[in-house]
This record gives structure tokens, sequence and C-alpha cells, in this order.
């Protein structure tokens, strides 16, 4: 089957999956109560979710599971987002730190028209997973040194460029700086669709992109053979302890294990605590009791 995508090779973008994929690491190693416990998991908020919403504890566990696996995630698909651009033609990723902090660097010797029709022959762009993820601090700073390269340099433009944009948009950056609402036609706020275009003269290069997508990761994925399928052994631990409560019913009894996880050295949970220690040599309770001053003082 012919390649679909003339702006990089089968090869490059195959290589490219397969690096982002290699960047999920270890988040693709199983979870037990000590690294689901690794920062503190917040108790009474897995409490109203499980029964707010109506859900097992295997799901809402497993759900908080995927939580914190998603959250280091999204920096691994910030670098395929980023990376990918140093396949295409014109196109510079910087080492990160390196040349301004600037996530890519466009330079066409053909020039580059922007939307009013002035043209420039460097675009230096600032990239972010989605439209949100930037407060009204970073928002300003990003502003002011997009500000100061124009000053740098008026044969260029900044870009914005947003994976996750609200729509499709090329459009001047309106925000607002100590307090006043700036914009300049060359500091801009452009949906990742709408760069792909830009960079490779294909207005559809993005769909066609993610239309390939799915087949690539499947086949990279497939013949690795290193991925792995994450065991995660958190709800079993978790009720081994239980077992060990004497509670009216199961549902208490995980809820009070679920509560040791934070809490096993606060007033009241800590003398639970202490007893369950003593009552079992379970490697699930040594686990979440590993740092508790209960635990240290035995």
């Amino acid at each position: 089957m012919a390649w679909e995508l003339s702006f990089i090779s089968e090869e490059n973008f195959t290589n490219h999956v397969k690096n982002t994929i290699d960047k999920y690491g270890e988040k693709l190693e199983s979870f037990d109560i000590a690294r689901f416990n690794k920062n503190i998991i917040d108790p009474i908020k897995l409490i109203f979710d499980k029964t707010i919403y109506q859900t097992s504890w295997e799901e809402i566990i497993g759900n908080e599971i995927f939580r914190q696996r998603d959250k280091s995630n999204n920096n691994d698909i910030g670098y395929f987002h980023q990376r990918i651009f140093q396949y295409i033609d014109n196109c510079h990723v910087p080492d990160n730190g390196t040349e301004g902090g600037w996530d890519v660097i466009v330079k066409c010797p053909e020039g580059i028209c922007l939307p009013e029709g002035e043209i420039v022959h460097t675009i230096y762009v600032e990239m972010k997973n989605k439209h949100n993820t930037m407060n009204s601090a970073a928002g300003q700073n990003t502003y002011i040194k997009m500000q100061s390269q124009l000053l740098d340099d008026d044969d260029c433009a900044c870009f914005l460029v947003e994976a996750i944009a609200k729509k499709s948009q090329n459009i001047k950056w309106t925000t607002t700086v100590d307090g006043k609402s700036v914009s300049h036609k060359k500091i801009r706020r452009v949906s990742l669709d709408q760069f792909y275009a830009l960079v490779t003269g294909q207005d559809d290069a993005f769909y066609k992109m993610c239309m390939v997508l799915p087949k690539v990761v499947e086949k990279v994925v497939k013949e690795s053979g290193d991925v792995k399928v994450p065991n995660d052994t958190v709800i079993d631990e978790l009720r081994r302890v239980a077992e060990h409560i004497d509670a009216e019913d199961d549902n208490i009894a995980m809820a009070l294990a679920v509560y040791l996880l934070g809490f096993n050295t606060y007033n009241g949970f800590s003398k639970d605590a202490e007893k369950m220690i003593g009552i079992a040599d379970e490697r699930a309770l040594r686990r979440i009791y590993e740092y508790a001053k209960c635990f240290n003082n035995k």
C-alpha cells in the first residue's frame, strides 16, 4: 500500500511514533500500592467520586491509576506534536532550552505569507497541547517573549500553536499584559491544523496525518514486542488490607483501607494503622505504612 503522507517519509514517521511510545517508559510499569500512593492520594475525593458516580472500588481505583498515568503521558504527546516537525522541510526543532527556548523554528528562503498578506522568512513557535494550559502569568510571559523576538528580528512572526484549540484558526493573538489589552499582526494564535497547512503547503496535512496515525501506532506496538501490559495490583492489596478490618460491611472496610492511604498518621487513624500492623504482617500493609510514624517508630 502506497505511503499517504508526502511531507514526511514512512520511515521517519514510524520512527517518530516508536520514539513517542518509548517515552511512555515507566508509565507502563504496573501500579502497586506504594506507587499508587507515592504522592499521597486524596481519600475523601475517592469516597465522594465512588458514591456520586455509583462506581465500584475496582472502577474508582482504576480511574485514579489512569489519571496518574495520563497526567504524565501528556508530556509524551507534547513530544509527538513538537518533534515531528524535525522531519518536515524548513522546520527545525531546537534542543530543550536552546535557541531562545522556542519549540519549533521555521525558516523559508522563499518567504511565508501570513493571512494579512505580510511576508516573513522566519517563524518562532511556542507550542501547547491545549488552549487552556497556560495561566494568565504564563500567557503574559510568552507574549512578552514574542514581542522581544520581533524587536530583534523584524523579518519574523511568532506563533502560539495549540494542538487542541477551540477551533481551526490563524489569528492575531489578543491578550492582556500589565492590565492592558495587546495584539500584533505578527504575534499569532494558530491551531495545529493551520500550522501543518502553512509548513507543508497542504490544507489537509494534519487530517492526513491523523488518518495514518492509528495504523502506524498499532503496527509499532505489534512489531516491537517491548510495550508492557500493566498488571496493577492496587485493588487486590487494598482488599487484603480490608480483610483484616473489623467493620460492619465490606464497603466500610474498603473505605477505611483507602482512608489509611492518606491518613495513617492522623489522630484516630494512626491507632487503626498500628492495630493493622500488629494483626497481619501483610506486604500490602507495610507498603501503605512504610513512611508512617506509627510504622517507623515500631
